[in-house]
C-alpha cells in the first residue's frame, strides 16, 4: 500500500468517525434544581448551548443545540405555535441578504433543507426549533437565532410537546 493511499484512507476513515460521533443524538436525563419553570417548559440556555424539557420539579431532559451566532442571540419567552414534519424552508429576509443565491424554497426532506426532519415555529417572529442537515453544527453559535438540533433529538421533543408549549431562552 502506498504511503499516500494510507494517508488518504486514514483520512476518510477519520472524517467518517467525526461525523458518526456529530451525528448521534444524546437527549440525557438530568436533574434540576428548584421549581423555577413548571413541566412542559422548554428552556433553551444559549451559553451552555443545551435545551431543557421540564420533565418535573427535580427532573429535565436535556439536549445538545446550535444556537444564535454572535449578533443574532435573543432572549425571551414565546410559545410554540406551530409543529411541522419535513418541513419545506423559505430562507427570512436576513439570509437571503446575506446568501442571495439561496433558492426562495427549498423542499422538505431536501439533503439541502437546513431545517431537517421537523421544525416547530415559535410564536413572534421567524424563529423555530428545528432539526438539522449539517449535525456538526449542533453544540455551537451558528444560526441566525433559531435553535437548531440532531434529527433524532427534534423528533424526541417533537414527540414529547405541543403547540402552546412554553419556551423560555435565556443567554
Amino acid at each position: 500500500m502506498s504511503k499516500r493511499f494510507a494517508v488518504a484512507l486514514a483520512a476518510i476513515i477519520g472524517a467518517g468517525l467525526l461525523a458518526t460521533n456529530a451525528a448521534q443524538a444524546r437527549p440525557e436525563l438530568v436533574p434540576v434544581r428548584g421549581a423555577e419553570y413548571s413541566p412542559g417548559t422548554i428552556v433553551v440556555k444559549t451559553n451552555e448551548r443545551r435545551l431543557y424539557l421540564i420533565l418535573d420539579s427535580g427532573h429535565a431532559m436535556r439536549y445538545p443545540v446550535g444556537v444564535g451566532k454572535s449578533g443574532k442571540q435573543w432572549a425571551g419567552t414565546t410559545r410554540i405555535d406551530g409543529k411541522y414534519r419535513n418541513p419545506a424552508w423559505s430562507p427570512p429576509k436576513e439570509v437571503k441578504h446575506d446568501k442571495p443565491n439561496i433558492p426562495d424554497v427549498i423542499p422538505g426532506g431536501s439533503p439541502k433543507n437546513p431545517m431537517g426532519v421537523a421544525a416547530m415555529t415559535l410564536a413572534g417572529g421567524e424563529y423555530a426549533i428545528h432539526g438539522t442537515n449539517m449535525p456538526g453544527s449542533v453544540g455551537g453559535f451558528v444560526s441566525y437565532g433559531c435553535v437548531r438540533m440532531l434529527n433524532a433529538d427534534i423528533t424526541d421533543l417533537y414527540n414529547r410537546v405541543s403547540v402552546g408549549t412554553r419556551v423560555v431562552v435565556t443567554r
